[in-house]
């Protein structure tokens, strides 16, 4: 099974600056001048959290020139680990008035090169779903004492790949999210005992994704409703797994795994995503 966790990585951001002849203007400078507001300014940092004697080493995003309190939305990296395309994904929703974390669930922030060892690191944690959650719980505790987050809004998970059976397995086990978001997510079942969900669980699966079983899916859509979930799934025509990642169909061909990246599927996903977020969290 553990080819169903497959994705890949993509390099995604940059920093510009501005040099002003003669004199440095700052950006609030720059507003009373020109009456031009600044864009979020979304700031990163190592957010490090332990559970079970084993340290994590997860990725905080928020906008810096925000200070209310925002909803928290969690972010499931694919089964490479965390690396810079979950990071950017973590960044989007900090600009976006989210704060994003972006866990780390296999420890000491371990990142794999090569398919057989993104295998063997995402088995072992869908294989161990209490001490997978266990982690996943951790980091929410951290979070959840942070001055950023909006403690009265709640929180969300979403998750890619690997990270998206990951959140499918948190509603399954009835942990304190309002909703989880999977994209091209496996939808083995790792929870042996599923527990009462009431919140939104919505997966964005590629139509032509030969690595998640359409049988599969729906059992684990019918067991998440059955546990009061509200579910929806959504099937991309013409897409396959990795739909979300530009640089999925050059990871395909070197690794011969059948990626590709779907433009419309990507965007039209993200734009789901992201009004069930505003939802659930915001309320609207």
């Amino acid at each position: 099974m553990r080819t169903l966790f497959m994705l890949c990585w993509l390099l995604w951001g940059g920093l510009t600056s501005i040099a002003m002849a003669q004199t440095q203007t700052s950006p609030t400078d720059m507003e009373l001048e020109t009456g031009i507001k600044m864009g979020p300014q979304v700031e990163g940092q190592t957010f490090t959290y332990s559970t079970g004697g084993e340290t994590y080493e997860g990725y905080l995003a928020r906008n810096a020139g925000d200070n209310e309190p925002r909803p928290a939305v969690i972010v499931v990296h694919e089964w490479w680990g965390l690396n810079d395309y979950i990071r950017a994904r973590a960044d989007q929703l900090a600009a976006l008035g989210f704060v994003a974390l972006a866990v780390d669930m296999y420890g000491d922030g371990q990142v794999a090169a090569h398919p057989d060892q993104a295998g063997e690191f995402s088995s072992r944690v869908m294989q161990d779903w209490p001490s997978a959650r266990a982690r996943l719980e951790a980091a929410m505790m951290s979070l959840h004492e942070h001055p950023w987050v909006a403690k009265d809004k709640g929180m969300a998970a979403i998750g890619y790949c690997f990270g998206g059976g990951v959140v499918m397995n948190m509603a399954l086990s009835g942990m304190p999210i309002k909703a989880a978001i999977s994209f091209h997510g496996s939808p083995t079942q790792a929870v042996s005992n599923p527990q009462s969900f009431d919140g939104v669980v919505q997966i964005h699966n590629g139509a032509q994704d030969p690595l998640v079983k359409r049988d599969a899916l729906m059992a684990m859509a019918q067991t998440l409703e059955a546990q009061g979930a509200e579910v929806e799934v959504i099937n991309y025509p013409r897409a396959t797994h990795g739909f979300t990642n530009p640089f999925a169909d050059e990871v395909g061909e070197q690794f011969d795994l059948p990626l590709a990246y779907n433009a419309a599927a990507d965007a039209s996903s993200w734009q789901a995503a992201l009004l069930t977020l505003d939802r659930v969290l915001n309320g609207n």
